[in-house]
């Protein structure tokens, strides 16, 4: 089932839906440019990797907090499967470390495979007052200082804005940083209301850009996961404003019926 809403899907900001969608939508992208950069550059799937130290009472939880994990006892018809399957190498599991895999892309010149762009797609990591928030603008801050451009897009609501002065008020953002123009960039602001923008993808100096359809990106993502049969319980959050509640339940109501 497609999303109801022209553009992004404000049910979709939550931790059940969230990272799944972030490391799909990820790929998606890449997948999207490639046909367009090839054969002068190539286009890779990297990971942030986030390290988080848990308190005493995180410790007994692995993975994100709405994952339920079954545990079988020795002796049971599971576990007794499970060991007709060769052994592997075994290891343990820190009991006090929660570790955060987050992708972007890095787009890079297939000959000297020096990076030509990074695309990052926005997560609450990001957004949220922390650590977590300070190391990304270390890694975009080190980004101005190189020759790579910078593509970051931002479909979250909630949290901080990254810092970039003369941002208008807006639901949602893209950024595009070419290198050549800073510290100038370009800013697509929308509302929850407005369709996701065509993005460019900058490449080097003198080439044509590539770019980015995020709207049917995101549709064809949100059918493909079946985000729509789970989502829709209780209400977006952050909360929406007073008018945009109402359209939204709105919107709602059509597809309920």
């Amino acid at each position: 089932m497609p999303s109801p809403f022209p553009g992004m899907n404000p049910y979709l900001e939550q931790p059940s839906g969230w990272h799944d969608f972030h490391q799909a939508f990820i790929a998606k992208i890449r997948n999207a440019l490639t046909p367009q950069i090839v054969p002068d550059y190539i286009a890779k799937i990297e990971d942030h990797i986030y390290i988080h130290e848990l308190s005493g009472d995180e410790r007994r939880f692995l993975g994100r907090s709405d994952v339920s994990v079954v545990h079988f006892e020795p002796g049971t018809a599971a576990a007794t499967i499970s060991r007709a399957v060769a052994a592997p190498a075994s290891g343990l599991i820190a009991p006090g470390v929660d570790i955060l895999h987050e992708s972007f892309i890095e787009i890079r010149d297939r000959e000297t495979f020096e990076v030509i762009t990074v695309i990052e797609l926005l997560s609450p990591t990001n957004k949220n007052l922390g650590s977590d928030r300070e190391q990304y603008i270390g890694k975009r801050k080190a980004i101005y200082r190189s020759n790579a451009h910078l593509v970051e897009i931002d479909l979250l609501r909630g949290g901080e804005r990254m810092p970039v002065e003369g941002m208008p008020p807006c639901d949602y953002v893209v950024m595009v940083s070419r290198s050549y123009e800073r510290p100038r960039v370009e800013l697509w602001p929308f509302g929850l209301r407005d369709p996701l923008p065509l993005i460019p993808i900058p490449l080097r100096l003198g080439k044509q850009d590539a770019t980015i359809k995020l709207t049917s990106l995101f549709q064809d993502q949100f059918d493909a996961a079946a985000y729509g049969n789970y989502i829709y319980r209780g209400h977006p959050q952050p909360p929406l404003a007073a008018a945009d509640a109402v359209w939204a339940e709105d919107v709602m109501r059509q597809v309920r019926r």
